[in-house]
């Protein structure tokens, strides 16, 4: 549709689309899956907004769709009437509403700026932006590395400085405290905050030594000294820090379980194959001293130990390995997961055990030495249309797909367990795309290690969205099929739209 000449004067972006046939915009919510529509009671009324959307518009581009219903001209009139809609009964004449895959979805309340706009666009079910919280008002939102170094050079108050990710567990729980700590602290120390986690502020991430979220970084005079860490984490103890600010006192290392008092056998390279043939019946349990589920199982192995030791009939003995103090021994037995259970007979490895959690388990099981059940094939052992790729290989294979998906997740993560099925058939729908790709990468695994903290996975599962191999964005949708399917298929009829346009045009 046209839009009125005044609009062209106020250079409002092409990118608005101006509806006001019922029947266009039933096909636009079937054909966009993430509108933004401004519903105004007069051309003029929608002044304001449609100079502050047409930016929007061009920052949401290929992702969001915004679009004008002029409730005042006589067709959109009845458009309005038949969507339930009347600017007329709003302040200033103007209504955000929302509307995800082809349904309305809900009405915009969060800061009319762009920054949230684009914000809110970008993730519409996401957190509102931090600054949008009153509470947060005293604290400094910087939103760039502009920005950053300018505070810097002029700001001669102690600083604090968080860099955060939006998506982060452990931020959103620290912010109220922090924030508490901006507004009682205000005049005397700055109390700052950064989201760093777009791939443009890589600079800033690796000066500053950024490597999980939140890291938060103390400043005088401009001058980074060091972290905040290892240190409470109230408004209080923010406050009580900031009077004697000093570098992270280095944590206590645990004792090793070795080292503790108990009366499992703790074996080594050195002594393993020669107490293995000493002993005609043991059980081996793999760990790693920071493997939860390893120290959530001990007090039951341990109690299983003391059991056997003292029975005058004992089926067996218990014995632990550190797998990644004795790594020959972690290589030779294939220990990709912790804890793994291994029972030796005579000397041999005879089974792997996945269900022993208990002492009771442990001793019945001991009692009647029987093969476990056959092992639920790995993942990347089945036939599936989902891409398995390592550390590498893995920014080759993306270069060569438009569009790919993947899931960065662990074996033994129930969350992963949860969405694996479901991303498996999203693949599988795509399959004859040679465009598309589904991938998947084991962050358990060695090799991937330091490829996963690359592509800033910070918990399990973690979808990445990649355009011949760049990363774009983090995916926050549904982890079912049908979220799975529609974010590609979203992408794809944007193509096929954007080819259109160009046949079109020729």
């Amino acid at each position: 549709a046209f839009l009125p000449a005044f609009v062209y004067s106020l250079k409002v972006s092409p990118l608005i689309e101006k509806i006001s046939d019922h029947k266009d915009f039933k096909k636009l919510l079937r054909t966009r899956n993430n509108v933004l529509v401004l519903y105004s009671k007069s051309a003029a009324s929608a002044e304001s907004s449609l100079r502050l959307l047409s930016s929007v518009a061009q920052e949401v581009k290929g992702r969001g769709t915004i679009s004008w219903i002029d409730c005042g001209d006589t067709e959109s009139r009845k458009l309005c009437k038949k969507m339930k809609v009347d600017p007329n009964s709003k302040e200033k004449g103007v209504e955000l509403l929302h509307y995800k895959d082809g349904a309305f979805h809900t009405e915009y309340n969060r800061a009319v700026t762009l920054k949230s706009v684009v914000a809110f666009l970008k993730d519409p079910e996401g957190a509102p932006l931090w600054e949008e919280d009153p509470e947060a008002k005293d604290v400094v939102h910087v939103d760039s590395e502009k920005e950053l170094r300018r505070l810097l050079k002029k700001e001669d108050r102690p600083l604090l400085m968080m860099f955060y990710a939006p998506w982060c567990g452990v931020c959103k729980r620290m912010m109220p405290s922090y924030q508490q700590a901006a507004t009682e602290l205000k005049g005397k120390y700055v109390l700052a905050g950064m989201n760093v986690y777009s791939a443009e502020f890589e600079r800033i991430k690796e000066e500053y030594n950024v490597r999980g979220y939140p890291t938060i970084c103390y400043f005088e005079k401009g001058k980074f000294l060091f972290h905040f860490e290892n240190y409470g984490a109230t408004a209080a103890d923010i406050a009580e820090w900031l009077k004697n600010p000093q570098a992270p006192q280095p944590q206590a290392p645990e004792t090793p379980w070795a080292d503790e008092e108990n009366v499992v056998y703790h074996l080594t390279d050195e002594d393993f194959d020669k107490f293995i043939k000493d002993h005609s019946s043991v059980l081996v349990m793999f760990h790693a001293p920071w493997c939860g589920h390893c120290k959530k199982m001990k007090p039951e192995y341990e109690k299983a130990a003391e059991f056997l030791h003292v029975a005058s009939d004992s089926p067996g003995v218990l014995a632990a390995v550190d797998a990644t103090a004795n790594k020959a021994l972690a290589e030779r037995y294939r220990i990709s997961g912790f804890p793994t259970l291994k029972y030796f007979k005579d000397g041999e490895e005879k089974y792997t055990l996945p269900h022993l959690r208990t002492k009771k388990k442990i001793i019945d099981w001991l009692l009647n030495p029987e093969a476990p059940p056959p092992p639920e094939p790995a993942w990347e052992e089945k036939q599936t249309s989902v891409i398995h790729l390592a550390g590498e290989d893995f920014r080759e294979s993306l270069k060569k797909k438009k569009h790919t998906l993947v899931m960065f997740y662990a074996p033994w993560c129930p969350h992963c367990k949860n969405a694996i099925p479901h991303f498996t058939t999203a693949a599988e729908v795509f399959k004859e795309d040679r465009k598309i790709a589904y991938a998947a990468v084991d962050c358990a695994k060695e090799q991937n290690h330091d490829l996963c903290k690359q592509e800033g996975v910070d918990g399990y599962p973690t979808f990445n969205y990649y355009n011949y191999g760049k990363f774009v964005e983090k995916y926050t949708g549904e982890r079912g099929e049908s979220g799975f399917t529609t974010f590609m298929r979203t992408l794809r009829e944007r193509d096929h739209e954007r080819v259109g346009k160009k046949k079109d045009e020729l």
